[in-house]
């Protein structure tokens, strides 16, 4: 895959990303989910259908996944230091991520304006399929240890 890549990490550095798109940063669409879960975490967020994100994990026991809501997709938070970097879905399709641009070492200048954005009307389905289309396949081993 083509394209610049972009490195987030928690607070204390047992999990990073790295993030690779060809789209230009101005062109991202970064969105600011209204659920209870991201906005306590003042979530942006972001994906590009055509790119990729691979997560490492240095400290595989930090990882903790945790399923909100509905229990369609897994946030990737550190254990140590309660930062959320992104959330990922495996299905028969792939896997799948959107990640949190608040992980990222330096928030691009040029980063747009969040969307603010609500998914209460889609159902578990609908939901899967959209995930399946719009996020960022993972590379690798989709969330590290289970």
């Amino acid at each position: 895959m083509a394209g610049r890549a972009y490195e987030g990490s928690c607070h204390c550095g047992a999990i990073s990303y790295v993030y690779r798109t060809a789209v230009p940063v101005s062109q991202w669409q970064v969105r600011a989910c209204q659920c209870s879960f991201c906005r306590t975490h003042a979530a942006l967020t972001t994906s590009d259908a055509a790119g990729s994100v691979e997560f490492r994990f240095d400290r595989p026991d930090d990882l903790h996944l945790y399923r909100f809501a509905l229990k369609t997709a897994d946030f990737v938070l550190c254990r140590n230091c309660g930062t959320y970097l992104a959330a990922r879905i495996t299905t028969p399709k792939g896997s799948y991520a959107v990640v949190n641009l608040r992980a990222l070492s330096r928030l691009p200048p040029e980063l747009p304006a969040a969307q603010g954005v609500t998914y209460d009307a889609e159902s578990p389905e609908d939901r899967v399929a959209r995930r399946e289309s719009h996020w960022t396949p993972v590379l690798g081993v989709a969330a590290g240890p289970a």
